[in-house]
């Protein structure tokens, strides 16, 4: 596997979809102190703001993603609340993996305070977007299929704000209008994305609750219940931070494929600014 480091993660060029893959990967690895411990802590408070849901449900530990034939109703509430959650948690987690994204593409490091900082980080409006796009997941989660268009179209919307530079509505609208170009080639992929990690999380989590269960190493409702959230966090954590790194790269590939941005890029001056990557216009 190539080095993690500017180059291996944007070249600058359009990318296969393994490449694409591979560079989310690179990008997470490359700024993992920085984004694993923001997306551990949202994680976490996903897991304690569902907790008393499940609870009120009598959907426990290793069964929370299984339907309550008792309940059907406040099941898919359930889902619906955690489709909107970590919705929510992508894109707050866009805002440093965008800026991350863009520095690899310029060929600048970001350190961890260059990616969190307040000051021209916009975390302002990306709070709202995620408000916002938390909402909408929450309204489509409900309807079933609909899910799908959400997710699909809304992946770029952190990225956007953060590089292209542009309002919050607008970023909401651009980052469908780049979904859909290439005959849905974005939205594709980021459903790709999402269907890999989910089954990764599935493995992993439930896996590993069994296993740790059937050792006898988790004993009593309490100790189940804290270990199953624990063990679901952990393994979102990755997923999280994961998928805002492929929000971010496959924002920036799409522009290179339809926009020409390597382009403008290469007749920027050497030490080209984060502004290079502003939507013009």
């Amino acid at each position: 596997m190539p080095e993690a480091g500017p180059t291996a993660v944007l070249p600058g060029r359009p990318l296969t979809v393994g490449e694409l893959l591979d560079s989310a990967v690179l990008l997470l690895r490359h700024h993992a102190s920085t984004l694993l411990p923001l997306a551990a802590v949202l994680a976490v408070g996903e897991q304690l703001l569902l907790l008393p849901l499940r609870t009120a449900l009598g959907v426990g530990p290793p069964l929370w993603w299984l339907p309550n034939l008792n309940n059907l109703g406040g099941f898919w509430l359930l889902l619906a609340l955690g489709a909107a959650t970590e919705a929510m948690i992508i894109v707050l987690l866009g805002n440093p993996a965008a800026r991350a994204a863009g520095g690899a593409l310029l060929g600048h490091h970001r350190t961890a305070r260059q990616l969190i900082r307040p000051t021209g980080g916009r975390w302002g409006a990306t709070v709202l977007l995620a408000l916002l796009v938390g909402a909408a997941m929450l309204f489509l989660s409900l309807l079933g299929p609909a899910w799908f268009v959400g997710w699909a179209l809304l992946g770029a919307v952190a990225p956007a704000l953060v590089l292209d530079r542009i309002t919050p509505p607008r970023a909401l609208t651009r980052s469908a209008s780049l979904a859909v170009r290439i005959e849905g080639r974005g939205a594709a992929l980021r459903t790709l994305g999402y269907l890999v990690w989910w089954i990764l999380r599935v493995g992993l989590g439930w896996g590993s609750f069994i296993g740790l269960s059937t050792l006898g190493l988790i004993e009593g409702e309490g100790a189940l219940v804290v270990a199953a959230a624990l063990l679901w966090a952990a393994v979102n954590t990755v997923a999280y931070a994961a998928l805002a790194c492929l929000d971010a790269v496959l924002h920036l590939e799409t522009r290179i494929r339809t926009e020409g941005l390597d382009i403008h890029l290469s007749r920027q001056p050497a030490d080209a600014a984060p502004a290079a990557l502003a939507v013009r216009g």
